[in-house]
Order: structure tokens, then sequence, then C-alpha cells
């Protein structure tokens, strides 16, 4: 077994009917750009009732048809909160507690301290959450997930991954192994990737190989180490 063996996001998201949502955060091959992803996926109609829009540097989601909105709570967040130097990824409203921890002077993890894994049992949905660090030339990252001590949700499990990077390199974090009743949760630590060399690249290789029937939105943004300046793509499937 290959402990360092890094593999295309294609490999990782082809035939995968579930992964559920999903970080990427890595570096360009030419090590001059940081990039990061975040997807989302749905099965039923109240998860499929999504779409992305950004707002300045933050990224939200809403529904596509209020009309047809049940339970909003899960579902509708700040997927991206940008704090210039620092931005933070997740795939629910724990990204609003982690930058109001940074605003006062705290710290990503003891921001998620005060989560635990979404209340919806017999899946009881992980919580994922990434945040990069990025200044002149340089990239540190960093990979959370909150996710069940059992079957019967009666503890929670907080794992933090910290990295610094490296060129071509990313790291992973989905919510699910793949589909199933209950859904299986994310095990081990987030996957090694292949990072494209460019945004339209990282786009396309994550979007064209999400399955078709679940895949609801993807946002994929890139910044220059040195420049600051930023490239972003937005799919939303019901626009």
């Amino acid at each position: 077994m290959d402990i360092y063996k890094t593999s295309p996001i294609a490999s990782l998201l082809s035939g995968n009917p579930y992964p559920g949502r999903g970080i990427m955060i890595g570096m360009t091959p030419d090590g001059k750009k940081a990039a990061f992803a975040y997807f989302i996926m749905g099965r039923s109609e109240n998860s499929r009732n999504r779409v992305f829009v950004k707002e300045g540097l933050d990224l939200r989601t809403a529904p596509y048809d209020a009309s047809k909105v049940k339970d909003p709570s899960l579902i509708i967040y700040y997927p991206v909160r940008d704090l210039g130097k620092t931005v933070v990824v997740t795939n629910g409203d724990q990204t609003d507690t982690i930058r109001d921890f940074l605003l006062s002077g705290s710290t990503f993890e003891a921001a998620l301290d005060t989560r635990t894994f979404e209340p919806d049992g017999p899946n009881w949905t992980p919580r994922i959450s990434g945040i990069l660090y990025h200044g002149a030339g340089t990239l540190r990252y960093k990979l959370n997930i909150l996710k069940s001590l059992d079957a019967e949700g009666s503890d929670c499990v907080r794992e933090t991954f910290s990295y610094t990077a490296k060129p071509g390199l990313g790291h992973f974090l989905h919510t699910y192994v793949t589909d199933g009743n209950p859904i299986p949760t994310f095990q081990g630590e987030p996957e090694r990737i292949e990072i494209p060399a460019c945004v339209n690249c990282l786009t396309e290789e994550i979007w064209s190989n999400l399955d078709e029937n679940n895949k609801i939105s993807l946002y994929v943004r890139t910044t220059d180490l040195e420049t600051g300046e930023i490239k972003e793509r937005l799919i939303n499937r019901y626009e």
C-alpha cells in the first residue's frame, strides 16, 4: 500500500454515486496559486432545490424554487467566507462560527469545538470544514471533520488535519463514502489528489465526474499567491 499515492480527482469521483458534499484544497503544479473547490450533491427534492449565489467574495446557498423549500436549516448557509488572507469553506453554517471566532482572535479549532455533526439521524451527516492561510508566495491549509462516534449519534469525533502546501498536491474531504441507507460516513485521512494547472481544468475535472443524477452545484477558486489575483468558476445544475 502506497500511503503517499496521489490520485487524479476523476478517479475518486467517477462511478461514485454519492460522495455528498466535498471540499478540495491545494496548490497548482507551478506553485504559484492556491486552489480550492466546494461541491454539493442531493438525493431528496429538498436537497436538490439549491443553487450557489455569489456575494462579493463570499458564497451562499439559496433555494432554486422557494415554494418547494421544506426544511431550510441544513441546506441554506454560507459555504465560503473570505477574510482577505484567510478563507473559510465548509458544508454548513459552521462557516459563520469559524469566521466569528477568527474575528475575535480565536482559532479554527476552537470554533469547531463548539459544533457537532448534523442532527439528521440515522445518517448523522458530518460537518466538514476547511481553511486557507495564504500570503506572499506561501499557503497553509487545514481540513476538519466532525462526525458521529457511533450509529446512535451519542457523541462527536473531531479530527483536524494541517498541511503546508506543495506544488500539484491537494487534499479532498467529503461527507460520505458513497450512497447507502444509512449513508456511510467518510473515514480516514483526507484523500491526496492531483491539483490541475488552472481554474477551468479543476472545474471541468470535478463537474464532469460527479454523478449526473445527484450533482447540484460547484464553486472553484484559484488565488495567485504573489499578486492576489482571483479566478473563479461557479456551476449550478438548475440554472
